[in-house]
């Protein structure tokens, strides 16, 4: 009886400490990243998995999660709500754990603010993309810092970057999802002198991602190879023909390449769910580059 009541308390208390023991969970940090090139600060969503900890030795893969026009860098968060389907495939060991980051890169003031992610007279976004920001997460947080474990995917604008950074950096990411991508754009007119809704129009027609496949040499065409790609856009989507034109011109210089098209159109409904493959995808693909 003495010892049945010994191990009756010795489990109360175990039940008692567990239960004292606070969970670890995931978590949505706000960074911001003093830029010298951009000569302002740069805000920064990252979301942290489940079990992060800074002061443990281990390190995560890195997915960097780009906004589209009219944007900023809160958008996947509260609007896409991405931390919940994120937590959910991570739990359910569809995707390992990784950190997220989401820097901003745009404003809802499209004529008179800046929006984009290319090298645009007086705002070299694309250098600081690469030459800060990168180096400023990868410095704070625990990340695998190369191109086997790290991805990078948006929607539209975002989409369009995260095509033109894979093809331009192609030693950098190790797979690229494209999301109802902006990938090309007919010559744009000015609606006035300085607005910016105009050069960033014209920096995606400087920056077309379908024209990078075509002119591609074969020396680029083997760094292109060494990426995974895939473009998901909807059916009733207005940019539908642009992903499916590169695709086509991925085929025909063999590069492999998934596109998918699903019922929906230029929304934050076909994102959310996007994001229920775009996180595997990235997943699977981290450590399988060359």
């Amino acid at each position: 009886m003495k010892r049945f009541f010994l191990l009756l308390c010795a489990l109360l208390s175990l039940t008692v400490c567990a239960f004292a023991t606070p969970l670890k969970r995931s978590e949505i940090r706000t960074e911001t990243v003093n830029s010298k090139m951009l000569s302002e600060a740069i805000s920064v969503n990252v979301y942290l998995p489940a079990g992060y900890d800074p002061d443990a030795t281990k390190r995560y893969p890195a997915v960097y999660l780009l906004h589209g026009l009219y944007g900023g860098f809160k958008d996947w968060v509260e609007t896409g709500r991405m931390k919940e389907p994120v937590d959910e495939m991570i739990a359910l060991g569809e995707a390992v754990p990784m950190v997220i980051i989401m820097p901003n890169a745009g404003h809802p003031d499209v004529h008179h603010q800046w929006n984009g992610y290319f090298n645009m007279p007086g705002r070299p976004y694309e250098d600081f993309f690469f030459g800060e920001l990168i180096p400023a997460m990868e410095s704070r947080f625990r990340i695998i810092g190369d191109k086997r474990h790290r991805a990078v995917m948006g929607l539209s604008m975002g989409g369009g970057g995260s095509t033109v950074y894979s093809q331009r950096h192609p030693d950098m990411f190790s797979s690229c999802y494209a999301m109802s991508a902006w990938l090309d754009q007919p010559d744009p007119k000015p609606e006035a002198p300085d607005d910016k809704l105009y050069i960033v129009r014209k920096s995606v027609r400087e920056h077309s991602a379908i024209q990078f496949v075509i002119d591609a040499d074969e020396k680029t065409l083997e760094a292109l190879r060494s990426v995974k790609w895939f473009f998901d856009c909807g059916d009733d989507d207005s940019l539908l023909d642009q992903s499916v034109r590169i695709y086509q011109e991925m085929r025909n210089r063999k590069i492999k390449a998934e596109l998918r098209v699903r019922d929906g159109w230029h929304s934050w409904e076909y994102w959310h769910t996007a994001l229920r493959t775009a996180i595997p995808f990235a997943s699977r693909s981290f450590g399988t580059s060359e």
